[in-house]
């Protein structure tokens, strides 16, 4: 049977998406939200500099589809190739277009209206206090495994590369600058500060391999410890700082780069039209050696943000609501910037299944592993020499994803020469997702440590307490930080897909309690079935995980008991909390629903 070409899977994925966005998110936005710009949105009556500021669309648009955008539409897919290329392109379109994007329009619009409070505080006041507290430890519990995964991917793919350290590193200082020349020294001069930061981040990707093979090159050369501490200072500094000084304007410059690679990679597609190389269903439905886990429910867990994420609903209810203009802005930046997420996830799927089923496995298994499964490999020799980069044994996901983009831009016309440039420029887009997920995560998390701790010290409370900022941010940084210096990635993405898809689903349980109180229990089910599907695979996934993952390992080897105690802990801590708060917001549908006035003659 001849090889399944990529072309007719692109346009189709990107005419279901458009549809989604014309029909789907218009009944949501008319019928379900009832969005009203004469509303004013929090960033207009909380406006304070900071944190509450009103900012335009596209800015925002920008910063949003950044922040959200992290390792999962990258990594998720590029590992769940692993079962064939049809399993994964079939649930990101379902999932992003009938769930993803719902629920991360819909928890944006809940937080717009419950003045910019996180998820925790949202389900406090809908579903009740115990509902909300048990929420927030969650989501902290939640968030901090989600950074420390978006922390590991990065950490492995730039560790040892002098180029890929160099070009991230110089996105922080184009950035500053962007802030300060949009809003001080010619505000509302955006295309100027666009064209500006465009320009300096590909010069820094140009110029990066001069500078990785000169004298300076050693202090980029940096080990996966040491880029932990880097990332971890990153992060700290990313979420102290204003938000319009670092995190807006460089996750603004990054959209730019992810939605141009983006554009790129769909016209590359279309014009190289690739072989998949990897079958509809692959033989290892029942496990293998990247993901070990079953097609069901683990391709639904490892696809993760590509479909529905749970940290979507952290950036919904953390930075972005703060900041909207008018409330219609949500249907774009909530519904469209997911969908863009669900094409990245597509384009993922189809660079990793382009790459030589032997190649694919080579680099995404131990060198032990990979000559047990009876494959050889293909081009991967060659191509780590024309890379310069060593290949073999790269797990994650990143790499993989970096060779199969490289192979892509390699093949039109003129350009196979340039493929060292085009692996290093995939690792900097890859890195430029994940980072701006680690600094939005970290600020969201502080924000919920800082709800906590209001609770204690009422100054904690105000995000504009220095000192609180601080203790709190530091909290969060040393916490998601200890899993990426001591974890692995085999240990924390199963964490991660389990932990994000519960988050997820407490978010739309939280959500179909906001439409019925609304008096809109007739749309209910918009936020009801998604969460009921998710839920069962997710929690059937989690007792798999524990059971057949986390204590088998935590016996054979003695070095792992604290940590697969923890994950335990946090998995089963995670799952049981999802439990209660649908229980609890059960009861109170069924109470809303009791005394609820007959409907009128």
């Amino acid at each position: 049977m001849p090889a399944m070409r990529a072309l007719p899977l692109m346009i189709a994925a990107v005419c279901i998406v458009a549809i989604g966005y014309r029909y789907y998110s218009a009944f949501i936005a008319a019928k379900v939200l009832a969005l009203d710009d004469a509303r004013v949105t929090p960033a207009h009556r909380l406006t304070d500099g900071h944190n509450y500021v009103p900012t335009n669309k596209w800015v925002l648009f920008g910063h949003h589809f950044a922040a959200i955008t992290g390792a999962g539409p990258l990594v998720g897919p590029v590992l769940a190739a692993q079962f064939g290329f049809l399993p994964g392109y079939l649930w990101i379109l379902v999932g992003v277009v009938l769930a993803g994007a719902v629920h991360d329009f819909v928890i944006l619009t809940a937080s717009m209206r419950h003045d910019g409070k996180s998820l925790a505080e949202i389900a406090r006041r809908e579903i009740g206090p115990a509902s909300g507290l048990i929420a927030g430890f969650a989501i902290l519990f939640i968030v901090v495994i989600a950074i420390a995964a978006m922390g590991k991917v990065v950490v492995t793919a730039l560790a040892e590369s002098a180029w890929g350290t160099f070009t991230i590193g110089a996105t922080i200082p184009i950035a500053l600058f962007m802030g300060l020349y949009m809003y001080r020294l010619r505000p509302g001069k955006i295309t100027e500060a666009t064209a500006i930061g465009v320009v300096l981040l590909l010069l820094a990707v140009g110029f990066g391999k001069d500078i990785a093979a000169s004298s300076y090159g050693k202090y980029f050369l940096l080990s996966e410890h040491k880029l932990t501490l880097a990332i971890g200072v990153y992060g700290f500094v990313a979420s102290v700082l204003p938000v319009w000084m670092l995190l807006c304007p460089r996750d603004y410059l990054s959209s730019y780069m992810k939605i141009g690679t983006i554009i790129l990679l769909i016209a590359g597609i279309i014009i190289v039209n690739p072989r998949l190389q990897m079958p509809a269903v692959s033989e290892f439905t029942g496990g293998g050696p990247v993901v070990p886990g079953k097609l069901f429910p683990f391709v639904f867990i490892t696809i993760a943000c590509g479909a529905i994420s749970g940290f979507h609903g952290l950036v919904g209810s953390g930075t972005t609501p703060k900041m909207i203009d008018k409330e219609s802005h949500a249907r774009p930046i909530g519904y469209g910037a997911m969908l863009c997420e669900g094409i990245v996830g597509v384009v993922a799927l189809i660079a990793a299944c382009s790459l030589a089923k032997g190649d694919y496995f080579a680099i995404n298994t131990p060198p032990d592993k990979f000559a047990t499964l009876g494959l050889s490999m293909d081009h991967l020799p060659e191509l780590a020499e024309q890379i310069g980069e060593r290949l073999q044994g790269r797990p994650g996901g990143a790499v993989s994803l970096a060779v199969g983009i490289s192979q892509i831009f390699a093949g039109l016309p003129g350009f196979k020469h340039l493929i060292s440039y085009w692996y290093h420029f995939a690792i900097m887009f890859e890195a430029l997702f994940i980072l701006t997920t680690v600094d939005t995560g970290t600020r969201v998390a502080r924000f919920l440590v800082q709800e906590f701790g209001g609770r204690i010290h009422p100054k904690m409370a105000e995000t504009d307490w220095m000192p609180g900022t601080f203790l709190s941010t530091a909290v969060v940084c040393l916490s998601w930080g200890y899993f990426v210096w001591s974890g692995s990635i085999a240990t924390i993405w199963p964490m991660l897909g389990i932990s994000n898809q519960l988050l997820a689903c407490i978010a739309l349980c939280t959500a179909t309690t906001m439409i019925i109180n609304s008096g809109k229990a007739r749309y209910a089910w918009v936020t009801l079935t998604p969460m009921l599907f998710v839920a069962v695979a997710t929690e059937t996934a989690g007792y798999q995980l524990i059971t057949q993952q986390f204590i088998p390992k935590m016996i054979k080897s003695g070095k792992a008991v604290f940590q697969g105690y923890l994950l335990s802990s946090m998995c089963a801590l995670a799952m049981s909390a999802l439990v209660f708060i649908f229980l609890d917001a059960a009861s109170k549908w069924f109470r809303t629903y009791r005394t609820a006035p007959a409907p009128a003659e």
